[in-house]
């Protein structure tokens, strides 16, 4: 299902102009999280509103890696402008686990609940000082068009631009999980300076301060947005 620039009460909303970007993802919260920073610019559709309901190949050993992998094959598959992301929590006392693995940290399938008791029993005893953490989140866009002088995009053989952009967001883990919103490890993830997990912002106030969101914003100042422009669908 596409997502554009208003909510519906399905999640579904309306585009306020024709331009398109496939993400390349499965994951409805990430979408959202996307139209957020968007905003009424883009539709955003996903791979299963184009035939595809597989899932996406992710099969690199880094965050970065993945996002292009992803990114590639959406390419490849429809030839349309789209951009893939991937994110991992990275956990200072594990030696930055679980990084590229967060999405399956407690195993296949993958289960964020599951995951989240793994990481809180890794970390049994360690004071909250001490549970020092970051979100990190890549972004690969691919766009048709010609590279300009100057332009640091790479070139891909099948006539793709790449671009590539990374948001990081410093914290800590809970002791325990708090809140019911946001998705994933945002129920155990504190960020600096605030007193609440990501679980209890709102959609605006994650997307201000989140990796995802620091990502999408460099994302869209690439594609010409401004900041006013990009109110996402919880401000509306």
């Amino acid at each position: 299902m596409a997502i554009f620039g208003h909510y519906f009460n399905d999640c579904s909303v309306m585009a306020d102009t024709g331009k398109t970007l496939v993400f390349a993802t499965a994951n409805r919260n990430k979408l959202i999280e996307a139209a957020g920073v968007l905003g009424k610019d883009f539709t955003l559709e996903l791979p299963a509103d184009l035939g595809y309901t597989n899932d996406v190949p992710e099969t690199h050993f880094t965050i970065r890696e993945n996002a292009i992998e992803k990114a590639q094959f959406v390419w490849e598959m429809f030839g349309k402008d789209c951009f893939a992301d991937d994110t991992g929590l990275e956990v200072d006392v594990l030696d930055g686990a679980p990084g590229v693995y967060s999405a399956r940290y407690a195993g296949e399938p993958k289960n964020p609940v599951q995951n989240v008791k793994k990481l809180l029993r890794e970390l049994e005893g360690i004071p909250f000082a001490e549970r020092t953490a970051r979100f990190r989140c890549v972004i690969a866009l691919i766009e048709s068009g010609e590279l300009r002088e100057g332009d640091e995009g790479i070139a891909l053989p099948d006539g793709g631009i790449l671009r590539v952009f990374e948001g990081t967001c410093e914290g800590h883990i809970a002791l325990e999980p708090q809140g019911e919103l946001g998705f994933g490890y945002d129920p155990v993830f504190v960020p600096e300076g605030m007193e609440k997990t990501m679980a209890m912002l709102t959609l605006d106030e994650k997307n201000a301060i989140s990796h995802r969101g620091r990502a999408l914003d460099l994302l869209a100042s690439h594609l010409g947005l401004s900041k006013a422009a990009t109110a996402g669908p919880a401000g509306e």
